[in-house]
């Protein structure tokens, strides 16, 4: 995918942050594992702790490493190294684009977060909107990512004060990490920790790369059908699981015809159209698709009972056949 914009010059949007960092508003949205935002606020005694936590600690980050040689690379392209900030497009990383779209054209969808309604446990992230009197429809992002080992519940946490233990008073505690992780600044995404950025928005370049070669093949390979606007390539980015599948998985090796009568075989509900394509409906029958050319099915020669293979260890080839990959 082509840049479509002239990348941030990090280094002069610090400085130039730097200068304005007193006057920035600051809105808070939380985010769950399928990236509904939920909005949010905060009481004024802990307006002291926001700026630092989350915005201080990047600008001091890049501001000082103008002076000691840190270099700003392309994500994709790069691996994480000491005094190297890691950047890629916003376009590219789907969860998060979406994310920021509702945030910024849809916001009288976005409900307040409620922990009757939606439980805290469910919640993957934080972002800061950083906004400028001068410039409101110039905002900026800093992402945290919330694990729940540094989440307190109020029915089972004790809090400890004046010299004794007691019950914790609040619904939910929550230790904001103090590390640096995720920044966005106009369709530049700002990597300060890898890990966690892969983790926030479950974003495996490597491994995506991967897939779409894969992708490329079975589309080579096979004919499908899909429902319109559904293509391979889509529906793949948006399932992790069939991603991981598809690091391991030979194309080739069977053939549409095969996997027609595999299906048949195991009582497999796999259809196909008029012309012979086979119907991929959701990601169940991708998850299906997939398990089939990689011959994920087998019955029991002695129950007769059928069976989805969760690991497969070659024990030999098939006698005349030289040993594939």
């Amino acid at each position: 995918m082509e840049q479509s914009h002239e990348p941030t010059d990090i280094f002069l949007w610090a400085n130039n942050i730097d200068g304005i960092k007193k006057e920035l508003d600051v809105e808070f949205f939380l985010f769950n594992k399928h990236y509904t935002p939920y909005t949010t606020s905060f009481d004024n005694e802990l307006n002291s702790q926001i700026k630092p936590l989350f915005l201080y600690d990047l600008i001091n980050f890049v501001t000082m490493g103008a002076g000691t040689g840190l270099a700003v690379r392309d994500f994709e392209l790069s691996e994480d190294e000491d005094n190297v900030l890691l950047r890629t497009d916003v376009e590219k990383v789907g969860r998060l684009e979406t994310l920021l779209h509702l945030i910024e054209h849809q916001r009288n969808d976005i409900v307040e977060f409620s922990e009757q309604e939606h439980e805290f446990k469910r919640i993957k992230g934080i972002l800061a909107r950083f906004t400028h009197r001068d410039s409101p429809n110039k905002p900026f992002y800093a992402f945290k990512l919330i694990s729940q080992g540094q989440v307190l519940k109020g029915s089972t946490a004790w809090e400890f004060r004046s010299g004794k233990f007691g019950a914790f008073q609040a619904e939910i505690g929550l230790k904001v990490p103090s590390d640096n992780q995720v920044l966005v600044v106009a369709g530049d995404i700002f990597v300060f920790n890898q890990a966690k950025f892969e983790r926030l928005f479950n974003y495996d370049y490597k491994k995506q790369a991967l897939a779409d070669q894969k992708v490329a093949e079975i589309e080579k390979q096979f004919r499908l059908s899909f429902p319109d606007g559904m293509d391979l390539q889509s529906l793949v980015r948006e399932r992790k699981k069939t991603v991981n599948k598809l690091q391991k998985v030979e194309i080739g090796a069977i053939t549409q015809e095969q996997v027609v009568e595999y299906a048949d075989g195991m009582q497999l509900e796999l259809m196909t159209d008029d012309t012979g394509a086979i119907i991929i409906m959701d990601g169940n029958d991708l998850d299906t698709f997939v398990n089939l050319i990689n011959e994920d099915y087998i019955t029991s020669e002695i129950t007769g009972r059928r069976y989805e293979v969760k690991t497969k260890k070659l024990l030999d080839d098939p006698e005349g056949e030289p040993p594939r990959g």
